[in-house]
């Protein structure tokens, strides 16, 4: 298969869908690779390291898109990309689609096979390639979180952890999954009083058996959720409804009722924030007030780590880029039901509920799109 590569135009998105080694893997598997010269240089990756490991440079994404019967990226196709999709063409990055009807349109209209990273699945319930970004972010929200809440950034001026004689700075985390989790461990290891809440009662006992005295936890009902909220300096917003657009969990009529100056990280911002205020955000420009409120909205958070997001995401993504290449996508997502999970839209038709749901589009089940 024609595997191509091009360089992230996202803003300051500085990952890239393969490495080296995966270049090098897929090479051994007998498949053409082609990267866009430069694609790597964000995530320390030189052009010399894509070419001995066997990939074709090439000068433009143009060229890449035309020659692949493959693309590889990490985030969503923007505009100009979409535009050089085709139908017969696979293509297996993250999409998000929920709250995107722009390009959900564009790739519907393009014909191109869609296969999102965020939706790909596992035998234990979980989001193998939302995974590593996930625990990325979720160490990132805290440190973000941290930097808001300085008062030069429009923050509280609170120290997360405090010092001897002034207490540590509260933090409340909505939703105890991976990102929560991740959130909430780095967050008590600087010192923070930490809370994390959820809706899941085995979730809580799972957080309580395994990390104990480290930080606190209760369930996220709706008075709970605002009586903490109230109380904290910063709210990380880590809830995830797979493929769905994320629940709205604090309004805007509600931030009157939170401490001035205090911060929202909002995690969930790629399926379009937990927060009633959130908007995506960049890192140039990471951060907005409203109503007195600081939130860190950026929608792209692993890319300010981008050579540990690239590695890590590059592990997870691996055997499936793999199984797609060398069995063709209807193959392989025959085989394999996660994989097939992972199918948003084929041939002009959505293959994912919750997409449909969101947008109030008609969708088909993916396993249909195999007989088109």
């Amino acid at each position: 298969m024609k595997i191509g590569c091009p360089k992230e135009i996202k803003p300051q998105e500085f990952r890239v869908g393969m490495t080296p080694n995966a270049v090098r893997e897929a090479v051994a598997h007998g498949h053409h690779v082609s990267i866009e010269t430069g694609a790597g240089t964000g995530a320390g990756f030189s052009d010399s390291d894509y070419i001995a490991a066997g990939a074709t440079m090439l000068g433009t994404a143009e060229e890449v898109f035309a020659g692949a019967e493959m693309i590889v990226k990490v985030k969503e196709p923007q505009a100009v990309e979409r535009a050089r999709l085709r139908e017969g063409q696979v293509l297996f990055t993250y999409l998000h689609l929920a709250p995107d009807p722009a390009q959900t349109a564009d790739l519907l209209a393009s014909g191109v096979t869609a296969i999102a990273y965020e939706t790909v699945t596992d035998d234990r319930g979980g989001l193998p390639l939302l995974a590593p970004m996930s625990e990325v972010a979720g160490r990132l929200a805290p440190q973000v979180g941290a930097w808001t809440l300085q008062k030069a950034n429009g923050g509280r001026g609170v120290l997360l952890g405090g010092v001897p004689g002034v207490s540590p700075a509260k933090v409340l985390v909505i939703g105890g999954g991976v990102v929560g989790t991740h959130a909430a461990r780095v967050a008590a290891g600087m010192g923070a009083d930490v809370t994390v809440i959820d809706r899941s009662v085995p979730r809580l006992r799972y957080l309580d058996d395994v990390f104990g005295q480290q930080f606190k936890n209760a369930y996220a009902s709706a008075g709970n959720t605002i009586e903490l909220a109230r109380e904290a300096d910063m709210i990380i917003g880590a809830v995830l409804i797979p493929g769905a657009a994320a629940p709205k969990l604090i309004s805007r009529a509600q931030l009157a009722e939170l401490k001035p100056g205090a911060a929202l990280v909002d995690v969930a911002i790629d399926q379009g924030g937990c927060f009633e205020t959130s908007r995506a955000t960049t890192h140039q420009d990471p951060v907005y007030e409203v109503d007195g409120i600081m939130h860190y909205c950026v929608a792209n958070m692993p890319g300010a780590v981008a050579r540990t997001s690239t590695l890590a995401l590059g592990n997870a993504t691996l055997p499936f880029l793999l199984a797609l290449a060398d069995k063709g996508w209807k193959r392989a997502c025959a085989e394999d039901r996660h994989l097939m999970a992972g199918l948003n839209t084929h041939k002009g038709k959505l293959t994912y509920a919750a997409v449909g749901a969101a947008l109030g589009l008609p969708s088909i089940a993916a396993s249909e799109a195999l007989d088109i």
